[in-house]
């Protein structure tokens, strides 16, 4: 394994991107205390996003939109609009390959490139072209932090250090450049549980083994964090805290899904179910157009006692009736099981058990190949006339989305929407 003499990876994140891309498209929102929420009309909501002003008043992403009121009661809350920041991030992504290749979007928010020879020797001023080409080509509100450093880990590491570089009062558009030569020291700084790949509950079990700082992490070794880890993710992370290119293999894809938290109007059964079918037909969707066919159905439902899910088994499909069919008899399931007057506040559906198009393999003991076929071409008909509309104009019974709409292009920060999530 190759362990690089100098950075080689540069990481950028956007600093509180939903809420700045906010700030530039309303002049009205600048320099004052933003949280962009789900919907608008409720404080039963959390904030999912805010402003570098508004983190600075205490204010952090996940908060109850109640708790964010009494800390600061002038912020402003925004609905979201999740087509606006995907504009905004092709826009970003643009002006950013005029200035150095890109290598990989990690999310709607951040990415990672490599870095040449040239800009090896002078990461600052690579620094301020990239941040000089975003606020004269898509404007100053948006900013971003950037780390460089040996390999992408260490550099994420380093970029996030580097949102808090300013010192207490400061947050974003900050510059970390870790260097394999002054490496370790930089990483000792941050916390644990800032460590990439240290969620609460590895926290929590660190700390009973006496782990609790990075410096202690990284004194462990190879062996020992794959035990911890209980997979070969723990001995990888070893390796790139310990700056050795790590090039992780390749992920599959397991699913595809849609979740959304309802609107108040919409948590009893019957109207949650509506919301779940265009859910699902998103899902499929984007199924087709990525060439696979799924084999199962999962429902998930979060409710006032807890959580409610079921799985269900299809023939291998990809048509939308087929997926409907499924998700009726998951709901019919949850009515028996589930009291009337069940409140639910968040509806998730997914399609897995995948396999590629051009390897299916029909059910011999199934003889519905015909009607498949039947329901396929069908499937294939809508999609050609909404695709050519760039809208929902035909759907396999009621399209009735949610107030706020979003059906299926929300905000999500692993997987960027595509224009089509909007149809």
């Amino acid at each position: 394994m190759r362990k690089p003499e100098t950075i080689e990876r540069l990481y950028l994140d956007f600093d509180g991107f939903f809420a700045s891309v906010e700030q530039a498209a309303d002049r009205r929102l600048r320099g004052r205390p933003v949280g962009v929420v789900p919907f608008a009309g409720t404080d039963r909501t959390c904030i999912i996003a805010c402003s570098r002003e508004a983190k600075l008043l205490g204010i952090s992403n996940i908060m109850p939109v109640r708790e964010a009121r009494a800390k600061c009661p002038d912020i402003i809350l925004v609905p979201q609009k999740p087509d606006l920041y995907r504009r905004a991030h092709n826009a970003l992504l643009a002006e950013i390959e005029t200035v150095i290749p890109l290598d990989a979007v990690k999310s709607i928010d951040e990415l990672t490139c490599r870095l040449d020879d040239e800009q090896r020797k002078a990461p600052e001023a690579l620094a301020a072209r990239l941040r000089r080409r975003i606020a004269e080509s898509v404007g100053p509100y948006i900013t971003c932090s950037i780390g460089m450093a040996a390999n992408r880990q260490l550099a994420k590491i380093a970029c996030k250090a580097g949102k808090r570089s300013g010192g207490p009062g400061t947050y974003g558009n900050g510059l970390a450049v870790w260097r394999p030569i002054d490496m370790p020291s930089p990483l000792f700084a941050v916390k644990l549980e800032d460590i990439p790949g240290v969620g609460q509950r590895l926290y929590r079990r660190l700390l009973t083994m006496r782990i609790a700082t990075s410096e202690d992490l990284y004194n462990t070794q190879p062996k020992q964090m794959r035990q911890i880890w209980n997979n070969v993710t723990g001995e990888r992370l070893w390796y790139a805290l310990h700056g050795y290119d790590v090039q992780a293999p390749d992920t599959e894809r397991g699913m595809f899904g849609h979740s959304r938290v309802l609107p108040p109007e919409a948590r009893s059964l019957t109207a949650a179910y509506e919301i779940a079918r265009l859910l699902l037909t998103k899902a499929a969707r984007r199924l087709r157009r990525e060439g696979y066919y799924c084999s199962s159905i999962w429902l998930s439902l979060s409710i006032r006692d807890g959580h409610w899910s079921r799985q269900h088994r299809l023939p291998i499909v990809n048509d939308d009736q087929a997926v409907l069919a499924g998700l009726g008899a998951l709901w019919e399931q949850a009515r028996r099981t589930l009291p009337r007057d069940t409140t639910i506040f968040r509806v998730g559906v997914m399609l897995g058990e995948l396999s590629f198009a051009s390897a299916r393999q029909l059910d011999m003991l199934l003889d519905d190949d015909a009607e498949r076929q039947r329901w396929e071409r069908i499937t294939a008909a809508v999609d050609a006339l909404n695709s050519r509309y760039a809208a929902t104009v035909v759907s396999i019974g009621p399209w009735r989305p949610p107030a706020g709409g979003h059906a299926g292009g929300k905000i999500s920060y692993t997987r960027v929407p595509t224009a089509e999530d909007f149809w």
